[in-house]
């Protein structure tokens, strides 16, 4: 689908690895099954809770239009369809920090997004889906237990 920049089912493995913060925030550690990418992203529990084991997908969009055209940036109350409707947690943030770990074949590519102070780091092999994404960039990340 036009605007999708990633997608994958992810498994849960953590919650709160170095304790919990924020009463309604926790910070999840996730594996994903096709590109085996490793994600850190705060959740906001009180509206999505998650518990270990749980399998969600996840998407990281430019736009939520169905079409793939681009965002306006303004919400636009009303009938229309958009990617939002076929999932239960939403969050739009901005990309900015990209970076590279290990070295020779070990390497790891790393995205960070700050959704309005919610953070999410994600990880993996240089030639996934990663190498679609800008520094800066506005994205919708989008979650859906499965």
């Amino acid at each position: 689908m036009a605007g999708i920049l990633f997608e994958d089912i992810f498994t849960l493995t953590r919650i709160n690895p170095d304790g919990k913060k924020f009463d309604k925030v926790s910070r999840i550690e996730a594996r994903s099954e096709q590109f085996d990418m490793y994600m850190l992203l705060d959740v906001n529990t009180e509206i999505y809770p998650l518990k270990v084991d749980d399998k969600f997908t996840m998407v990281l969009a430019s736009t939520l239009n169905l079409d793939g055209s681009a965002d306006s940036g303004y919400f636009v109350q009303g009938p229309r369809k958009t990617l939002a409707d076929k999932f239960e947690y939403v969050m739009h943030g901005k990309l900015y920090k990209i970076s590279e770990e290990g070295s020779g074949t070990n390497v790891k590519l790393e995205i960070y997004v700050s959704f309005g102070g919610l953070l999410m780091l994600l990880q993996g092999d240089p030639t996934s889906n990663l190498s679609n994404f800008q520094l800066d960039q506005r994205l919708f990340l989008l979650m859906r237990k499965v």
